[in-house]
């Protein structure tokens, strides 16, 4: 099919979708986890052709992001089960009032419509964006790039396999077949077709969808994270903490791409910190980006060198991290404010009136005290799993579950009354 006669389907099914009743979508959302998993053979042999294919096209950490295993298809499979035993957000009554008129205004949710979403290489965003669309009575749009194409096309074919099973019109997933920029220009400019658009990717990917798209469009994901270790630091609670949200998994948006360090505790607090990630790490050293101030303590060592122009306004997602020395907590929070992109920025200390000077000022769509960037996921927040991370601050903030895939319209019941 053509990315237009897609787009058609999906519109045409958009009405069957949003009038289905709570339990014919967790049924139909059951239904689908379990097609997942039989299917799992055809789908890790997909994968298996999308990974010959990009071996030595794409970094070690992004070949990660693309792998698919048994285990990571039962947790593909797990995470659509949650989605469905989470409450129904259509139809919730968000506030109602009557007139002294007798004119009862009542606003409630109700499903967007048809979403469209563009992602990059990790074909479980596949799955967790059809079963959040699904759950919040949307059709959704899915376009993944090259790398992942064969993987997302297999977890489709799975899907709608369940939705026929459990006869809900498999046209409530559509998946656009062909990879090219000019058919993803084509969604962003689908006005009449597409009621949202939400990237999830890189930084290219997103800004190339938030400056041409004509139809709604969420800005996510971009992710260049903070940790400050303050002056009044638990520093084995900060080396722990670090070394969670820069190497646990650092192809992903909420690993730790900046360490900032408080001046005075940065002379003891480096040398261990670079000893943990670069020396005892025999496998993936972290690769230490300082600035003039870092640089002198640590001085010249492997996996050490001066950063440069942009370093700190970069998104690394592998195993590099800038790192800086700053005048304490305003120090910290003037950096975040040139440098973060609004995503999730921690600070690690002891100090109530510091954490609390942070956390106001910090104007992120997550900040944290004392515990990693990695928590900013849909799944961690209790949202089941997620659209993408809002880095944006209208409509929706930070992970994107089900009510942020709703919007809401007035329902005004009267006897009779005009104005």
């Amino acid at each position: 099919m053509t990315t237009q006669q897609i787009l058609e389907e999906c519109r045409r099914a958009k009405s069957a979708i949003a009038k289905l009743t709570a339990t014919q979508k967790n049924r139909a959302l059951l239904a689908v986890a379990d097609s997942i998993e039989r299917d799992a053979g055809e789908i890790l042999a997909a994968n298996a052709l999308d990974m010959q294919a990009a071996d030595g096209q794409i970094s070690e950490v992004m070949l990660d992001r693309l792998a698919l295993n048994c285990p990571r298809i039962s947790s593909m499979a797990e995470g659509v089960r949650q989605v469905a035993a989470l409450p129904d957000p259509v139809g919730e009554v968000l506030s109602e009032s009557v007139r002294s008129d007798g004119l009862k205004i009542t606003k409630i949710s109700v499903p967007l419509g048809v979403v469209a979403i563009i992602y990059e290489s990790r074909p479980n965003v596949t799955s967790d964006a059809a079963a959040l669309a699904l759950k919040s009575g949307n059709v959704c749009v899915l376009r993944t790039g090259s790398e992942a194409h064969r993987s997302a096309q297999a977890i489709v074919n799975a899907m709608r396999k369940g939705l026929a099973a459990a006869g809900v019109t498999p046209s409530a997933i559509g998946f656009i077949e062909d990879v090219s920029r000019e058919r993803a220009a084509q969604l962003m400019r689908a006005k009449g077709y597409i009621d949202l658009l939400i990237p999830r990717g890189g930084a290219g990917l997103i800004q190339a969808c938030v400056q041409n798209a004509t139809v709604p469009c969420i800005e996510t994901g971009t992710g260049v994270c903070h940790v400050y270790v303050d002056g009044a630091a638990d520093t084995d609670k900060a080396v722990k903490i670090i070394e969670n949200a820069k190497c646990s998994r650092p192809s992903v948006c909420n690993a730790m791409e900046v360490c900032l360090v408080d001046k005075t505790v940065a002379p003891a607090f480096l040398p261990r910190l670079y000893s943990r990630l670069a020396v005892e790490r025999k496998e993936n050293p972290v690769e230490f980006i300082a600035d003039s101030r870092a640089y002198r303590i640590l001085g010249e060592k492997p996996h050490c060198q001066i950063a440069g122009s942009g370093d700190f306004d970069r998104e690394f997602l592998g195993y590099k991290m800038a790192v800086a020395v700053v005048d304490g907590v305003d120090g910290a929070i003037e950096h975040i404010a040139l440098h973060s992109t609004g995503h999730s920025d921690c600070i690690v200390t002891e100090d109530s009136a510091a954490a609390e000077r942070f956390t106001l000022a910090v104007d992120s769509a997550a900040v944290y005290v004392n515990a990693s960037t990695r928590f900013t996921d849909g799944g961690e927040f209790g949202l089941g799993c997620e659209m993408g991370i809002s880095t944006q601050k209208l409509h929706a903030r930070g992970p994107m579950g089900l009510k942020e895939l709703t919007t809401y319209k007035y329902v005004v019941r009267g006897n009779g009354n005009i104005r």
